[in-house]
């Protein structure tokens, strides 16, 4: 079962594997296995009540979360805080959910007793402009790479070259990938709410995707681009966190998440540095939202304001 089927089916055990492979806090690091533990219980609870409502992850808005505090702050003492761990943690929830596609919007940020929060969201991180051509030298083939040497190199590149998100990466299809003609592309299926789309790959990629492409020719088709190793199916967000991380570690990059998010994070940056537009680098994402690339852009502007700042002293 993939993880977007999983969050409509079975939503507690998708939160849950969330938390453990990807979920982290304003400081971008992961939550300890005792707030897992009670962002889990806090999270059941909400699905409790989206039940007696009968809407899911998908449908509920701003008037089911109202009814929802509403009937928290009934059952807790007067001048506690846990309105606002719902809150968090129901924000945090509703942006994973709108960037894996399942929701298109976040009704949580809009309501306006959190009007404040986007100050309190962590700093999107990505790779400077020199780890970004460190990590593209990286995703070249070597001599002597193995099947998995090669397949590593191919993850990364894609992540690197495209943005997609880890889901999209995992249910890539060989043919969905062209590294042939002089458009080499990749074609991200409709999914959810975010329309197809086509990413055209810049070069640093072509060479390791292509090496992969070849050795997954009899399977090719509508094969899984990257199977999991053995077993066969898609392959898990633990295993793409991991070689990720790899590839990171051994450009010497250290930071709080060394996730696929990182390298998501870092083409959408790029794009920016190139001169696309917040509209136009948004569409490349699958986003209905430019949240997310409103954040990157303020990195570059926040750099420029400094560098400024140092030419006039």
């Amino acid at each position: 079962m993939d993880r977007d089927s999983q969050w409509m089916t079975a939503p507690a055990d998708a939160y849950r594997l969330w938390q453990e492979t990807d979920a982290v806090g304003a400081d971008r690091r992961p939550f300890s296995a005792r707030s897992r533990i009670q962002h889990a219980a806090m999270f059941e609870r909400f699905l409790r009540h989206l039940t007696t409502k009968s809407v899911t992850l998908a449908t509920f808005g701003a008037a089911h979360v109202e009814s929802f505090f509403a009937d928290v702050e009934t059952r807790c003492a007067p001048g506690t805080t846990t309105r606002l761990r719902y809150g968090k943690m129901l924000d945090r929830l509703c942006r994973h959910l709108v960037e894996e596609g399942i929701r298109t919007e976040n009704p949580v940020t809009a309501m306006a007793a959190f009007e404040r929060w986007p100050e309190d969201e962590p700093v999107p991180l990505f790779l400077d402009v020199d780890s970004d051509a460190r990590l593209q030298e990286w995703v070249e083939p070597a001599a002597g790479d193995d099947a998995r040497a090669l397949r590593n190199r191919a993850i990364v590149a894609l992540f690197l070259a495209t943005g997609i998100s880890a889901t999209e990466l995992r249910q890539a299809q060989c043919d969905h990938l062209s590294v042939d003609g002089i458009r080499p592309h990749l074609e991200v299926p409709k999914r959810g709410p975010r329309e197809s789309r086509r990413i055209p790959l810049p070069p640093f990629a072509i060479d390791s995707l292509s090496r992969w492409r070849q050795t997954r020719e009899p399977d090719a088709g509508d094969a899984l681009l990257f199977p999991a190793p053995g077993r066969g199916g898609m392959v898990n967000d633990v295993l793409l966190g991991a070689v990720v991380r790899e590839a990171l570690e051994a450009i010497g990059f250290r930071a709080p998440d060394m996730s696929p998010r990182v390298l998501r994070n870092t083409f959408a940056r790029r794009q920016l540095l190139d001169g696309r537009s917040n509209f136009d680098v948004s569409r490349l994402l699958g986003l209905t939202s430019q949240r997310t690339v409103v954040r990157l852009r303020a990195t570059i502007e926040q750099r420029e304001s400094i560098l400024q700042s140092v030419e006039l002293t």
